[in-house]
C-alpha cells in the first residue's frame, strides 16, 4: 500500500490505496512502517510523501468511526511525521481532504499540483478534524481564516491554498521532483519548519475576528454540537500549548463520533455514495455520447435546465412555440447569469461563455441534431404525449428523449414513440440551476445504456442523480403528498398553520409546509388537484378566494406591503374552523411532537410501500432524495433513517391509531413496515441486490 523508493538521498513514500487513498488501518500501518524505515536508513537525508491516482488522500476511513481502532491511530502517525528528524515534504497531486490535509500539515513542507483541492470537510459529517487539523491550520493561516474554512468544510484550490499559506508552492511541472528538491533544501539548511511551532498568524486581531465568527456561528445554529466543538477546539489552541490543545480537539472529536447527529450525517454520506450504484446496471455498461442538448420549454424550469447544460460546457438549444415566451425565458436566464456575475460567483467572461452556449429556436424540428432532448413543457399528459409523438420522427437515431415530469407516467409518455428504449424521466428540482437533486426515472423499457448515460450526465451537470421507478410522483412527491394530506387533516382537527409550521421548523426544516405552500403559490397545488383528482378542503377554499400566497399578499398567512414573512390571519383561522365543522371534525389542540408524528409517520409509511414496490432500490435512496430535494434536515439522516431512530414498532402502532381515529385506511401500516415492526427490525437492516 506504500511504495518506497530511495534515490539521491531522498525516500519517496508513495501511497497506493485506491480509489481515494483513504487512511484506513492498513494504510496507516504501511505508512508508519515506511516512515520508520526511512528515518532509520542512513542513506536517506529527506523524505517525500506522494500518492498514486487523482486524489492525494481523500481523508480518514470514516467507516472505522465508532469502532475499535487498530493501531497505529492517525494522530500517532502524524506525530511521528511531525517529529521526524529528517525533513518530510508532502507532494499533493490531487485532493487533500480531512485527514489528508492533516497529514500534509504535519509534514515540514507542502507543494501542490494546480488541480489539487485542499480542505477539512469534517463539519459536514457532524464532527471536527481529529488529528491536529484544528490546531495546525490556525497556526498556518490564522484562527479566523482557519475557523471560517473549517466551518463551511468547503475545499479551496491549490492557488488559494498557496496564497493563504497552507501550501508552500503550486508546481506546474514534475510535482515529486520539486518536492524532492525542497526536501533536500530543508536538509541542507538543517531546518524543520513545523506548523505546531508557528505563532506569527495568531495575532490579537485574528483572535478577535475568530471570536466574533464563533459567536455568530453558535448563535446561528445553537443545536449544532459540532460547531460548538469546533469553536472550543480552535480557542484551546489560542489559550493552551499545542499538545494540550490537541488533547482538547481529540476529546471533542471522540464525543462527536458518538453523537446522534454525527451518526446521521455519516449515514447520509454513505447513502449518497451508494445511490450511484444501480442494482442490475453493470459498471461497464456502454454510454452514449452527449455533445449537444435541446430543452423544450423556456419557462422557469426549462431555462434552469438549459443553464445546467451551459454550465457544464454542453451547447443547448431552447425550443418554444412562440417568440414571446422564448424571449421572456432567455431574458430570465441572462438575468440570472448577470446576477451571478454581479455577486462574484462567476466572472463576466464565464457569464458570456455560458450565455453563448445557449441558442434558441421556434419549433421542435430544431431538436433534430441533439444528442439528448429534455422536455420541460407544461405538466399535462396530453401536451407531453403530443410532444413525444412528434419527437419520434424528428430526433436522430440514438438520441435520448427525457421528460422532466414531476408526477406523470413515463411509461405512457414513452409509448407515444417507436423507441421507448430511448425514453426516461429526468425530474429536475426547482430552481433547476441551483438544486442538486435529479430523480432519474427508469421506465419499463428504458435501455441500460440510456440509464447509464443519464446518470453520468447528471454528474457532468454537477447534480446528484438518484434512480427511481415509475409511479405517480415517483419517490419525493409521492411521499410529499402524504405529508400534505396529513397537514390538511391536522388543520381540520385543531392545529393552526403557524403551529404546524413551528413544529416542522423545530424538527429541523427551513420552512414549514404552509409557509412553503404560500411561497410556491397555492394555485399550483389547486390546479394539480383539479387535474389529477383529490381535494384539500382548506387550501382549495383559500385558492378559490384568490388567496394564492405571497404573490397575492394573502394565503395561509398575510403578507402586508410585500413582506416575505407571513403573519397570522384571523380570517384563515375562522375559515379552518368553518370547514372543519362542515366536515364534522371535532377539534382539539396538538403538541409539537404530535404534529411531527402525524406529518412524518405517513411519509415513512409511504416510503415502506415505495421500497416494497421497488420504486426505490434502498432506504438510503429515499433519504438521499429527501435531504437533497426537500431540505429534510441532514442531521436527522432522512425519513427512513429517522424512523429507525424513533422505532418502527412505535411508528406502526401510531399509524394504526391514526387510521382508527380518522377512518383513513391508507394510514394503516404498510406490510413491510408491519413486518419489520413485529420482528423488531429496521430499514437499515434490509438487504438489497
Amino acid at each position: 500500500m506504500v511504495r518506497q523508493e530511495v534515490d539521491g538521498g531522498v525516500a519517496v513514500l508513495t501511497l497506493a490505496n485506491p480509489p481515494v487513498n483513504a487512511l484506513g488501518a492498513a494504510l496507516r500501518a504501511a505508512l508508519d512502517d515506511a516512515l520508520t524505515a526511512a528515518i532509520a536508513d542512513e542513506s536517506v537525508r529527506a523524505i517525500v510523501v506522494a500518492a498514486e491516482g487523482k486524489v492525494f488522500i481523500g481523508g480518514a476511513d470514516i467507516g472505522e468511526f465508532g469502532k475499535p481502532q487498530h493501531p497505529p491511530s492517525l494522530p500517532d502517525v502524524l506525530d511521528r511525521l511531525d517529529a521526524s528528524p529528517k525533513p518530510v515534504v508532502a507532494a499533493i497531486g490531487g485532493a487533500a481532504l480531512g485527514g489528508g490535509l492533516e497529514l500534509a500539515m504535519a509534514c515540514h513542507g507542502r507543494v501542490a499540483a494546480p488541480s489539487a483541492k485542499i480542505g477539512l470537510p469534517e463539519i459536514k459529517l457532524g464532527i471536527i478534524p481529529g488529528a491536529g487539523g484544528t490546531q495546525r491550520l490556525p497556526r498556518l493561516i490564522g484562527p479566523d481564516v482557519a475557523f471560517a474554512m473549517m466551518l463551511t468544510g468547503e475545499p479551496v484550490s491549490a492557488e488559494k491554498a498557496a496564497s493563504l499559506g497552507i501550501v508552500d508552492a503550486v508546481v506546474l511541472g514534475d510535482l515529486v521532483a520539486e518536492a524532492r528538491t525542497r526536501a533536500l533544501e530543508l536538509a541542507d539548511a538543517g531546518t524543520l519548519p513545523r506548523a505546531r511551532d508557528r505563532s506569527d498568524a495568531l495575532t490579537p486581531e485574528a483572535r478577535e475576528r475568530f471570536e466574533a465568527q464563533a459567536a455568530e456561528a453558535v448563535k446561528r445554529d445553537p443545536e449544532a454540537t459540532n460547531v460548538h466543538a469546533l469553536a472550543r477546539a480552535v480557542r484551546a489552541g489560542l489559550e493552551q500549548d499545542f499538545d494540550a490543545a490537541v488533547a482538547v480537539e481529540r476529546a471533542e472529536f471522540r464525543a462527536l463520533v458518538e453523537d446522534p447527529r454525527s451518526k446521521a450525517l455519516r449515514y447520509a454520506f454513505f447513502a449518497e455514495r451508494e445511490a450511484a450504484r444501480v442494482p442490475g446496471l453493470p459498471k461497464d455498461t456502454p454510454r452514449r455520447t452527449i455533445k449537444t442538448a435541446a430543452v423544450i420549454g423556456a419557462g422557469t424550469m426549462g431555462g434552469g435546465i438549459a443553464m445546467c447544460f451551459a454550465n457544464a460546457g454542453i451547447p443547448v438549444t431552447v425550443i418554444e412555440t412562440e417568440e414571446g415566451a422564448l424571449a421572456r425565458g432567455l431574458d430570465r436566464v441572462k438575468g440570472l447569469y448577470a446576477g451571478s456575475a454581479k455577486r462574484g460567483s462567476i466572472t463576466e467572461a464565464h457569464r458570456d461563455e455560458r450565455i453563448g452556449r445557449i441558442s434558441s429556436a421556434i419549433g421542435l424540428e430544431h431538436a433534430k441534431e441533439a444528442d439528448i432532448i429534455v422536455e420541460a413543457a407544461f405538466e399535462d399528459m396530453g401536451v407531453k404525449r403530443e410532444i413525444f409523438s412528434k419527437l419520434d420522427s424528428i430526433a436522430k437515431p440514438g438520441a435520448i428523449l427525457a421528460t422532466n415530469t414531476s408526477y406523470l407516467d413515463v411509461n405512457a409518455i414513452a409509448a407515444m414513440t417507436g423507441r421507448p428504449q430511448d425514453v426516461l424521466g429526468l425530474h429536475f428540482f426547482s430552481p433547476a440551476n441551483v438544486m442538486r437533486l435529479v430523480e432519474v426515472v427508469r421506465a419499463e423499457k428504458t435501455a441500460p445504456d440510456v440509464l447509464a448515460t443519464a446518470l453520468d450526465l447528471g454528474k457532468r451537470l454537477n447534480k446528484l442523480p438518484v434512480t427511481v421507478g415509475v409511479c405517480f410522483g415517483f419517490v419525493g412527491n409521492r411521499m410529499l403528498e402524504r405529508r400534505s394530506r396529513a397537514g390538511e387533516r391536522l388543520l381540520l382537527e385543531g392545529a393552526l398553520p403557524h403551529e404546524v409550521d413551528a413544529a416542522v421548523t423545530g424538527f429541523g426544516f427551513r420552512m414549514g409546509p404552509f409557509a412553503m405552500a404560500d411561497l410556491a403559490g397555492l394555485d399550483i397545488g389547486w390546479r394539480s388537484r383539479k387535474d389529477f383528482g383529490g381535494r384539500a378542503p382548506v387550501a382549495d377554499s383559500l385558492a378559490e378566494q384568490g388567496r394564492f400566497g405571497q404573490k397575492t399578499g394573502r394565503g395561509f398567512y398575510l403578507y402586508p406591503d410585500g413582506a416575505r414573512t407571513g403573519t397570522r390571519d384571523p380570517e384563515v383561522e375562522a375559515l379552518i374552523a368553518r370547514v372543519a365543522a362542515e366536515h364534522g371534525v371535532a377539534r382539539r389542540s396538538f403538541t409539537a411532537d404530535e404534529i411531527v408524528a402525524r406529518l412524518m409517520y405517513p411519509m415513512v409509511n409511504e416510503g415502506a410501500r415505495i421500497l416494497e414496490e421497488r420504486i426505490a432500490a434502498r432506504p438510503g435512496d429515499i433519504d438521499t432524495i429527501w435531504i437533497n430535494g426537500y431540505n429534510w434536515p441532514a442531521w436527522r439522516g432522512g425519513p427512513m433513517h429517522w424512523a429507525d431512530t424513533v422505532g418502527l414498532r412505535t411508528i406502526a402502532e401510531a399509524l394504526s391509531r391514526f387510521a382508527a381515529e380518522t377512518g383513513d385506511d391508507s394510514q394503516e401500516p404498510a406490510p413491510l413496515l408491519k413486518r419489520l415492526a413485529a420482528e423488531g427490525g429496521s430499514f437499515a437492516g434490509l438487504k438489497y441486490a
